[in-house]
């Protein structure tokens, strides 16, 4: 049976908005794809993305591409493994190749402080079945000759985690979900929600620029601006954008094979194998909590200083391009993952702080799963936004 759909005299847009589906889900990056695809998977007719730009346009399209496991909270762990799980069998299942190397990562520690809490957080992920180890200074400098040692006390290491290219992720599910039914509205925004009248509301309408569509369940995906689509539904979604910048060098000229994604963690600064080239990214001098995604012109100075202090011999290599997207930042840098107590129906995959893309495909499955009254194979009960007047801050302690 064909959806109805709303009048459209509006030339520059590409899709017509239908009248009438069963879920919105709002945002097109990585997220909204997953959880696009899977709901399609579940059987879920007449489901349909809403994306203010083109897919995978936000904050997906500017992230490092970092795939790892190694973190601080059963459910994060749990659900970034599952995650790598999906990355690493991408191409065989989706027939999309995402560049996935798995050279590994490389935490970097430089106080007992933070050597103790990554050997806590390493026992936790060998009992959970990962490969994951503390190494000594020495182990350090022969995984990674380009880092100057001076000053750290330990490593923290995981030879299965790697990177790989969010554009074609996102790509793979885009496609994967349209060949199921799924509709993409393409350079569609949302402006406003419709709900059923009395204290238990329940969502009724996405209003979208080019029109409204009646539905009974909307999924915001919408990363960083999340907060601002949480305001228009009259859900608090505690959701902070963060700027970050990544700069990608000419090619070098040297090996780059086996190099691990490299990371200081008491500054953030980060290095890894981009092509014939590196990928570099460190915050900003000053945090910049705001939509901004213009590029600071201090950031490259700011970039060469910790290049300088901590992996010297990259001193030299020629900055080829670079950008600046946002991270989605929470109270206690851990995801909002659940369905509104405020509107029934609103549900929301929100909040990841900078750890969205390789966690999407996990989370794509288990909202889905969510949505469609089946149990996750992770219990993600604890990143309902409720924790902040229940149980308090989910802390999580492994953040780039």
């Amino acid at each position: 049976m064909e959806i109805p759909t709303a009048p459209n005299t509006d030339p520059t847009t590409p899709d017509r908005v239908p009248a009438s589906v069963s879920v919105v889900i709002i945002g097109a990056g990585v997220m909204g794809a997953a959880i696009a695809f899977h709901l399609a998977e579940r059987g879920v007719e007449d489901v349909v993305i809403v994306e203010r730009d083109a897919p995978g346009s936000g904050s997906t399209s500017k992230a490092a591409g970092g795939a790892r496991c190694q973190f601080s909270d059963e459910v994060n762990i749990a659900l970034a493994a599952h995650g790598l799980e999906v990355l690493r069998n991408f191409e065989t299942d989706f027939g999309v190749d995402i560049d996935l190397v798995s050279n590994g990562y490389l935490f970097l520690l430089d106080s007992e402080e933070s050597a103790q809490a990554f050997s806590e957080n390493v026992d936790l992920q060998q009992r959970m079945g990962l490969d994951s180890r503390m190494l000594t200074v020495a182990e350090v400098a022969e995984l990674a000759p380009h880092v100057n040692t001076e000053g750290l006390v330990a490593g923290a290491f995981n030879p299965g985690d790697g990177h790989c290219t969010p554009e074609a992720v996102v790509s793979g599910y885009i496609t994967a979900a349209r060949e199921r039914g799924v509709r993409v509205l393409k350079d569609c925004e949302v402006t406003g929600f419709e709900a059923s009248a009395g204290p238990d509301r329940e969502i009724t309408a996405v209003v979208t620029d080019h029109g409204t569509i009646a539905c009974t369940q909307a999924v915001c995906a919408a990363g960083a601006w999340s907060g601002l689509i949480g305001d228009l539904a009259g859900v608090d979604l505690p959701v902070t954008p963060l700027r970050r910048e990544i700069m990608v060098s000419e090619p070098v000229d040297f090996d780059t094979t086996g190099m691990p994604f490299t990371i200081d963690f008491t500054t953030s600064y980060y290095v890894h194998p981009e092509g014939p080239g590196l990928l570099f990214g460190c915050p900003d001098e000053v945090d910049d909590w705001s939509f901004n995604d213009k590029r600071d012109p201090n950031w490259l100075t700011t970039l060469a200083e910790h290049i300088e202090a901590r992996t010297p011999a990259l001193i030299d290599v020629e900055a080829k391009r670079g950008w600046a997207g946002l991270y989605e930042m929470t109270p206690d840098h851990n995801a909002l993952i659940g369905e509104a107590e405020e509107l029934t129906g609103f549900f929301y995959a929100c909040g990841f702080s900078g750890h969205g893309f390789l966690m999407g495909p996990a989370v794509g499955e288990v909202v889905a799963d969510l949505m469609t009254g089946r149990a996750p194979f992770v219990d993600v009960t604890p990143m309902d936004k409720r924790r902040f007047i229940t149980t308090g801050l989910r802390k999580e302690l492994n953040v780039v």
